[in-house]
C-alpha cells in the first residue's frame, strides 16, 4: 500500500481527520490523500498557500501574524499547521512551505529546500534540502516528504499512551 492509502486506512480506523496547507509541493499533498477512495471520511480540506495574499485569505494569517516568522522556515510550517487544524476543526494540520525552484527563494533558501510540520496530538516539524533545482522533482520529493513525516507522526501517536 502506498502513502497515502496507509494514512487514509490510519485516519479512517481511527476517526481521525486531517486538514493541510501547502505552498511549493502545489497541492500534490491534498491530491495524494484525496486519490484514495473514501477520502471524504478523513480529509477536511486543504489549501495552497503560495502568497501573502493567499495566506491571509486562506488560513488568516496576517502581517501582524508574521512577524516574528518568516515564510520557508520550521517555525512557521508549524505555526500554519496548528492554523490549517483550528480553522477545520481537525485532528491533524499539516503544512508544506518552500521553493521548488528553479530558483531560491526571496529569504534565501536554495530550490529544493522545502520545511514541514505536523500539528496534532503529535508534533513534529522538519527541513528537508533536495540540493537540485528540478521543480517538478522537488514539488514531488516535498509531497513524499511530507506524507512520510505524518507517516510518522501516527506511527509515534500510536506508541503514546
Amino acid at each position: 500500500m502506498d502513502r497515502a492509502g496507509r494514512i487514509a486506512a490510519l485516519l479512517t480506523a481511527r476517526r481521525e481527520t486531517v486538514a493541510v496547507a501547502e505552498s511549493s509541493a502545489g497541492g500534490l499533498v491534498s491530491a495524494a490523500l484525496l486519490a484514495v477512495p473514501g477520502a471524504s471520511a478523513y480529509y477536511l480540506g486543504g489549501a495552497v498557500v503560495y502568497t501573502a495574499q493567499a495566506r491571509e485569505a486562506l488560513i488568516g494569517l496576517d502581517a501582524a501574524g508574521m512577524a516574528s516568522l518568516r515564510s520557508a522556515s520550521e517555525p512557521y510550517a508549524e505555526r500554519v499547521a496548528g492554523l490549517v487544524r483550528e480553522r477545520h476543526g481537525a485532528v491533524w494540520g499539516l503544512c508544506e512551505t518552500g521553493a521548488a525552484g528553479p530558483r531560491g527563494n526571496r529569504y534565501g533558501d536554495a530550490a529544493g529546500h522545502t520545511c514541514l510540520a505536523v500539528a496534532g496530538p503529535v508534533t513534529r516539524r522538519l527541513t528537508l534540502e533536495t540540493g537540485h533545482g528540478d521543480r517538478a522533482a522537488n514539488m514531488e520529493a516535498f509531497a513524499a516528504a511530507m506524507l512520510d513525516a505524518f507517516l510518522d507522526a501516527l506511527a509515534e501517536a500510536d506508541r503514546t499512551p
